[in-house]
């Protein structure tokens, strides 16, 4: 394993620790580059329009599709360090 997956998989670690919950924007923030940096490129296809919460984590996932893994678990990392402070 690579430096920039320890510290992935202890920033998913950590995020479970924060003292309080990110706003909603951040926490999809989060998913979508967890999703990218562990899966890559959204796939499936999107949500129905009823379920809110599944379209709102597919769009942002979708919004930043073609970032590289390591740039989007470096990112994620970036986040959750500046959450936790």
């Amino acid at each position: 394993m690579t430096e920039l997956n320890d510290a992935f998989e202890n920033a998913q670690k950590n995020i479970k620790n924060l003292s309080k919950r990110p706003d909603d924007a951040t926490l999809l923030k989060l998913y979508a580059l967890y999703k990218q940096g562990s899966t890559g490129d959204v796939q499936g296809d999107k949500p129905g329009f009823f379920d809110f919460v599944g379209a709102a984590k597919y769009e942002a996932w979708e919004k930043i599709q073609g970032t590289s893994t390591d740039e989007a678990q470096q990112q994620y990392v970036d986040l959750v360090n500046k959450l936790s402070d």
